[in-house]
């Protein structure tokens, strides 16, 4: 759950998502979901000549399982409430 609160928080920045056949997307972020489904509006491809078919979409839903990397801002990424909210989590499912 921790990086589904961390996706949530980042809706309406811009994020590239990196799937893994090596398509990279550029877009807004309009929607994640608990199995971290990615939705992106305002869609470019950073690649457009060996993507040309990707030119005309402007919306995509991204399944979770098949993206690789998210790039996000880096004035939007607290790692250290990250990195301490991992620890917490990790100390809660020790004790269980």
């Amino acid at each position: 759950m921790l990086f589904y609160s961390f996706f949530k928080s980042l809706v309406g920045k811009d994020v590239v998502v990196e799937l893994k056949n090596d398509l990279s997307i550029c877009g807004t972020l309009h929607s994640v979901d608990q199995f971290l489904n990615i939705k992106l509006t305002d869609i470019s491809v950073t690649d457009p000549d060996k993507y040309p078919h990707m030119l005309s979409v402007k919306t995509c839903f991204i399944r979770g399982s098949v993206v690789r990397y998210v790039q996000l801002p880096a004035d939007e990424c607290d790692t250290q409430l990250l990195q301490d909210a991992a620890r917490k989590e990790a100390a809660q499912n020790k004790t269980r």
